[in-house]
């Protein structure tokens, strides 16, 4: 049976698989549901990530992608009852009900997340550039592709449609744009 609660969980979730974490009132009488996807969406055959795996910095965890919805057309699409008698909960964010459906479907057709990397930033990311563009680890520098930020934007898509990832290719980064050791205190070692 397609679309059944509680039939993952983030912990458990591994490449190639989707998520849909959970679903979250919003404005309008409206619903996020909230999709979670581990995907292998660099190229990098670097092993510092394995050399690191004990660093959170070096962790690698689930895309996010949010839809908003009409709980009576989620329902028809999903299966799901998104009244007000549903597990609906009150938490820091909102009433949440937590769904945790592996790889959803809709109307029969696995959903997955699809990543587009640009460096044209959306409005929201255009004012909020230092929080929004991609970083070289959890806190490092933001990672650019000919000069420009990357933006790495996520959208739901049925399989059937997704032809892979855009992904741009990163500039070089410099040992010292990686380093937290200042251009001050090099020139002062030197």
């Amino acid at each position: 049976m397609d679309n059944q609660l509680n039939s993952g969980n983030l912990n458990t979730l591994i490449q190639g698989q989707t998520l849909i974490v959970n679903a979250r009132k919003v404005s309008g009488d409206k619903i996020h549901l909230e999709f979670a996807e581990i995907t292998n969406d660099r190229k990098n055959t670097s092993v510092i990530g394995e050399f690191n795996k004990s660093d959170v910095n070096f962790t690698s965890s689930a895309r996010r992608a949010w839809v908003t919805a009409e709980p009576v057309d989620a329902k028809d699409l999903l299966g799901v009852d998104f009244g007000p008698q549903a597990e609906w909960y009150m938490s820091p964010k909102g009433e949440i009900m937590d769904l945790n459906i592996l790889n959803p479907t809709i109307k029969g057709e696995r959903v997955q997340i699809l990543i587009t990397e640009t460096t044209e930033p959306t409005e929201w990311q255009q004012a909020n550039i230092e929080s929004s563009c991609k970083k070289a680890g959890k806190n490092g520098p933001p990672i650019t592709h000919q000069g420009g930020y990357i933006f790495s934007n996520t959208s739901v898509v049925r399989a059937s449609k997704f032809d892979g990832h855009t992904l741009l290719e990163m500039d070089k980064v410099t040992e010292l744009e990686t380093s937290n050791v200042s251009e001050e205190e090099l020139a002062s070692m030197v």
